[in-house]
């Protein structure tokens, strides 16, 4: 939430160390505040990277529809082809690699996407999507796509600059340590908030330092919950602390499952349907395997992903994403067009549910539009409190090259019984969550370093407030 606050007149460092109190939160007020502060200094380009790359990433969506307006829709036609037969037609303007998936017009006016892997040319992960004419086979064109929301080329790039600055893996370390402290430095704005008195709080008539700091804060209240909530979940596919909570799922019972593709299979908590995908027309052939799904009930839209091998089945899956969630799944046989296995969402762990709504909601999928614009409110929020937060740290005035210093050595003052429970809470989050622990640990090695230069030089005393 905040990002770079600093102290007012009641927040200001006195000479001598506040008089013992027995108010539990007066000692732990002025460790929340430095935490506040330095995090938000450090961490703040991180996050504003992040909100404006999510601001992008949540306009794609809508850009992409006109972007590629003639490779999604086409005229409503009187019948649609057999799937069978569209396929073929995009086969022959594209040879090359195996079909992955066929995903048939969910719309009267949309496209059927057949997606070819092993295409020469197409990045690793990524699959070409030929658009086909549902009513006349015509070819429409041919994109990369990426992801199981079939992004193209322009929401794609976007994507990957907002996930890793199209950097790689090691790009991704800056949208995990932006999620990582995103929530810390919220959930200390809102402590710190709330902590004032009512009367500064407020904006109206006031001026300066004073008034950004309303500004600030006011924004950053209302803007807390969307913050935990883009935090938690951007933290569930991040490189490492996605890891430990994909672990902790696991070992719960709460792993997402999946359709088993083998014939006459079980349900499989693990590893995807798909495989590398074979020949598109084995066995029944799409069309009696959509038919088979549907008679399963699986509406549009639809993915239809081929046999791996000559031992598995066609997995058919709804992809709707928003709402109401549509990810019930099948797999039929390809030789008699039996249906071998189902999954229902319905049936899925309750945290498995959670974290498909709470990645489609952060991605601006589950709702739409309406998603999008609630997603772009907070990217803007964030870089506005960003802005204002360097501003608060400027009109504090300067008492060295990095501000005014904040007060060190609050934690001596914090009881006992807080101090260790927070520490022992702290280093099992600074676990789960590394970049988070791991860039703490290097701030209190450097503050505790700067406190000792200090000390030595004889500028302060332990205990005692500095500047």
């Amino acid at each position: 939430m905040t990002t770079a606050p600093s102290t007012t007149t009641d927040e200001a460092p006195q000479p001598a160390a506040p008089a013992p109190s027995k108010n539990s939160w007066a000692p732990l007020r002025p460790l929340i505040l430095r935490l506040h502060f330095y995090a938000g200094v450090l961490v703040a380009p991180f996050l504003l990277v992040a909100a404006v790359t999510g601001l992008l990433y949540a306009g794609s969506f809508q850009a992409e529809k006109l972007v590629y307006d003639h490779e999604l829709t086409v005229p409503v036609g009187e019948r649609k082809l057999p799937i069978g037969e569209q396929v073929t037609a995009a086969r022959k303007a594209h040879p090359e690699g195996t079909v992955s998936a066929v995903r048939p017009s969910p719309e009267a006016d949309a496209t059927t996407r057949v997606m070819l892997s092993g295409v020469p040319g197409v990045g690793e992960g990524h699959t070409l999507a030929v658009f086909i004419d549902p009513y006349t086979a015509k070819v429409r064109g041919s994109l990369e796509q990426y992801g199981s929301t079939g992004a193209l080329p322009l929401r794609t790039w976007i994507d990957e600059f907002h996930r890793d600055l199209h950097l790689g893996e090691t790009g991704r370390l800056y949208s995990e340590l932006a999620a990582s402290w995103l929530w810390v430095i919220s959930a200390g704005g809102l402590a710190l908030w709330f902590s004032r008195r009512r009367a500064l709080r407020k904006v109206r008539g006031t001026q300066g330092r004073r008034r950004t700091l309303g500004l600030h804060g006011s924004v950053g209240v209302w803007a807390a919950a969307g913050f935990f909530f883009l935090s938690a979940t951007g933290l569930t596919w991040s490189a490492y602390a996605g890891a430990n909570i994909d672990e902790l799922r696991t070992s719960l019972g709460q792993a997402t499952p999946s359709v088993s593709a083998a014939a006459g299979g079980e349900h499989s908590g693990h590893g995807a349907a798909a495989g590398q995908a074979g020949d598109a027309a084995h066995g029944v052939g799409l069309d009696k395997v959509l038919a088979g799904a549907r008679a399963e009930g699986l509406g549009d839209p639809v993915e239809i992903v081929p046999p791996a091998d000559a031992t598995s089945a066609y997995v058919v899956k709804q992809v709707q994403r928003g709402w109401p969630t549509k990810q019930d799944a099948v797999a039929i046989d390809p030789a008699s067009g039996e249906v071998t296995d189902v999954l229902r969402f319905a049936d899925y762990p309750v945290l498995a549910k959670l974290t498909r709504w709470g990645i489609d909601l952060h991605t601006g999928v589950l709702f739409g539009l309406v998603n999008q614009i609630a997603l772009m409110l907070l990217a803007l929020s964030l870089i506005l409190l960003i802005v204002w937060g360097y501003r608060m740290w400027w009109q504090r005035g300067r008492g060295t090259a990095f501000g005014r210093p904040i007060p060190r050595g609050a934690w001596q003052q914090v009881p006992p019984q807080i101090l260790v429970p927070m520490l022992a809470g702290i280093a099992v989050l600074g676990y789960f969550l590394p970049l988070f622990g791991i860039p703490l640990a290097a701030f209190l090695a450097v503050d505790i370093l700067l406190g000792e230069i200090a000390y030595r030089r004889g500028r302060r005393s332990y205990g005692t407030p500095a500047g």
